[in-house]
């Protein structure tokens, strides 16, 4: 406000003091949070061009914001893409990478039956009501991928690096090799490795989604999606989705993702370090039928998962099956945790643990669960920065109250 306060009402005053003044001296060394809905300049002539695309700026939050725009140029940089764009949640972003490969009427995506609940639930009860069909398949089983592709000539093929939450790593190359074969993009769903552990851009596909409010937020103080494209052509469908569906990530939200992806190599390093000590000290557990973690997998994925991820790095995920395989095994091991927080996400400080079967898949008929290995007594954990000895032995603890029978005492998480 360039005039002088004295010559308006108190009113006016209390409206306009304090802003549009000149940008402070020095730059900032941390980006700021920008919360303002709308811009102005000093001309409608301005304006205008900004509207049109002539020159640089920002009008209206919805269509972009300074914040959300510095999270936005990091995640390209970040994942090696041409074009990245910024959603309020994961599912936003998923939603956008899909519509950007301009499904429609009659179009095929060929899924990975290992993922994340919601992403097959939108694709059969969102897409499907216009006409898009959905066909799953083992990503595992490349040869399985190859025929059905080949067969159905899918518009999109979509996994993820680690499935949820069976833990199995996809082999990016070949899949993208199918896809390319037949005409198809690959969108991959990067949030359970993050960039820190693979950048699937550079094995071949076409599209990168992430789940922000997991590793690379990493706090569970925030919740945003983001979508990285190997093709600057698909920027314009990625924000016009943003501006019209409106899954507009907040300036706020914006900066503590950012300020998460700050601390990512350090915590990503300590995840995977404490997963890897965790899944190799249950492994020999009586009281646990299997241990699921990319490094204890069959001799024959011991590949791709050397390939596909960083050396040496395995992700801060492992899941573990109950010798007793049951839902009320579950709850009791979970209900007995002191120190692991029960919790449906991922990718936190803290060490969190998720039943499958009653959160991410519980929308799955009973029968599938079972025929895809999701068993009732399958648990999820994501596993802290935390000391691993107090990991390990509040893990313990909860196993022995599951292992004598009649003893059900429950834990408060801290």
């Amino acid at each position: 406000m360039t005039e002088r306060a004295d010559e308006f009402d108190i009113a006016t005053n209390l409206v306009h003091l304090g802003e549009r003044t000149e940008p402070a001296a020095g730059q900032p060394t941390s980006t700021p949070i920008y919360a303002s809905s709308t811009y102005t300049y000093a001309s409608m002539e301005e304006i205008d061009k900004v509207f049109g695309g002539e020159i640089p700026g920002y009008v209206y939050t919805r269509y972009g914001n300074p914040t959300v725009a510095a999270l936005e140029a990091a995640a390209r940089r970040i994942e090696g893409g041409a074009t990245a764009c910024a959603y309020s949640s994961g599912m936003a972003a998923i939603h956008a990478a899909l519509l950007a490969c301009e499904l429609a009427k009659d179009s095929v995506v060929l899924a990975s039956q290992d993922l994340y609940g919601a992403t097959t639930n939108l694709l059969l009860n969102i897409f499907g009501a216009f006409g898009v069909k959905t066909v799953t398949a083992d990503f595992a089983n490349l040869e399985e991928v190859r025929t059905r592709a080949i067969e159905l000539k899918p518009r999109v093929l979509i996994a993820e690096t680690i499935s949820n939450p069976l833990l199995k790593i996809c082999d990016i190359d070949a899949c993208a090799a199918i896809a390319h074969e037949v005409g198809a993009r690959l969108i991959i769903d990067n949030t359970f490795a993050s960039p820190y552990l693979c950048r699937p851009l550079g094995h071949g596909a076409d599209l990168v989604t992430h789940s922000a409010t997991k590793y690379l937020g990493g706090h569970a103080d925030a919740m945003g999606g983001l979508v990285i494209s190997r093709d600057e052509i698909d920027n314009a469908a990625l924000v016009s989705v943003m501006k019209l569906a409106g899954g507009v990530l907040s300036p706020w939200e914006g900066h503590e993702i950012l300020r998460g992806i700050k601390t990512l190599a350090v915590r990503m390093q300590r995840h995977c370090d404490n997963a890897r000590r965790l899944a190799e000290h249950l492994s020999d557990d009586s009281r646990i039928g299997r241990v699921y973690y990319p490094s204890l997998a069959a001799d024959d994925r011991l590949e791709v998962v050397a390939r596909i991820l960083r050396e040496g790095h395995f992700g801060g995920l492992l899941s573990i099956e109950l010798k007793d395989n049951s839902r009320e095994a579950a709850f009791q091991f979970m209900n007995r945790l002191k120190l692991c927080v029960r919790s449906t996400s991922l990718g936190d400080v803290f060490t969190s643990v998720m039943h499958p079967a009653t959160s991410s898949h519980r929308d799955l008929a009973p029968a599938r669960r079972r025929a895809w290995g999701i068993g009732d007594g399958l648990i999820r954990i994501s596993v802290g920065i935390e000391a691993v000895r107090d990991i390990i032995a509040d893990i313990e603890q909860a196993l022995e109250g599951v292992s004598a029978p009649g003893r059900i005492a429950t834990g408060s998480a801290i």
